[in-house]
């Protein structure tokens, strides 16, 4: 359960700083989600939402939800550790 906390938290601040990148307020959001500011303000705090209302909020900023592997990239990172300073 912590690690779904800590997950649904770094999900907020991802959504928080996208929002705010694109030049948008809780409400509009909330607007164009169909959604009350409230919703908005729980995700961004990391609440606990439905699948329906993230996808719908995050449809609301012009973006998609994606799966992806959670297994480090080693390419990249040996990539990475192997630039000179």
């Amino acid at each position: 359960m912590n690690n779904i906390n800590l997950d649904l938290r770094s999900l907020g601040v991802t959504f928080r700083r996208e929002r705010l990148a694109i030049g948008l307020t809780q409400a509009e959001v909330a607007k164009k989600a169909g959604l009350r500011r409230e919703t908005i303000i729980q995700l961004e705090s990391g609440a606990s939402i439905s699948a329906t209302t993230l996808i719908q909020a995050v449809a609301a900023l012009g973006k998609a939800l994606a799966i992806v592997d959670r297994r480090l990239d080693y390419d990249r990172l040996d990539e990475v550790f192997s630039e000179d300073p």
